[in-house]
């Protein structure tokens, strides 16, 4: 891989979905946040857990061992332990840190090299592209549980409904630039 812009790009890309997730969470309360629709599903909580339970196992020491560690628990991943909001931030941001510390030194010289997850073996980028799309993938589940929770009080994380007139007005009034789209979105954190 050859591009200047893929991992200045894909670090904006993990920060974005970090902050959706938290903007959600500061929209529920405690009762919303450890809420199941049954025994069989998760909570905003457990999918947080599992997330940087996966990011913790994945991301460290990135570049010399397997991504799946013999310490991971996956499955205790999706049991509720956290007492408090505050133990499942910390939790959270234990896991986000451990990515971007692995992400951040990283050279595109680095981009070509072989990881392994369960054997399996990755380019970076490869390995890296899987964990953007697992945790875009929760992250997704975290805003939907958020907005059932918060139904019509819900304050939206995009371009509300209706909206997308207005929107696409104001962007197509501006001069065009090369940015990356979450610039804006990430500015307000």
């Amino acid at each position: 891989m050859t591009d200047p812009s893929f991992l200045p790009n894909v670090i904006k890309q993990f920060q974005y979905y970090k902050v959706l997730g938290e903007r959600t969470f500061d929209q529920l309360n405690d009762e919303a946040l450890f809420w199941q629709y049954n025994d069989q599903s998760n909570s905003v909580a457990i999918i947080a857990k599992h997330m940087a339970g996966n990011m913790l196992s994945r991301w460290t020491d990135f570049l010399k061992s397997d991504g799946e560690k013999d310490w991971r628990n996956r499955e205790l991943e999706f049991i509720n332990n956290f007492e408090t909001r505050a133990d499942l931030y910390a939790y959270w941001e234990k896991g986000w840190n451990c990515l971007f510390d692995a992400l951040t030194p990283l050279s595109i010289e680095d981009l070509d090299r072989v990881v392994y997850i369960r054997n399996m073996g990755h380019t970076v980028a490869e390995a890296i592209n899987r964990q953007l799309a697992h945790y875009a993938y929760h992250v997704g589940q975290i805003v939907y549980i958020g907005k059932m929770c918060k139904d019509q009080d819900w304050r939206s994380l995009s371009i509300p409904k209706g909206s997308s007139a207005e929107y696409n007005s104001g962007k197509f009034a501006q001069g065009k630039e090369r940015i990356h789209f979450s610039d804006e979105f990430l500015k307000d954190k």
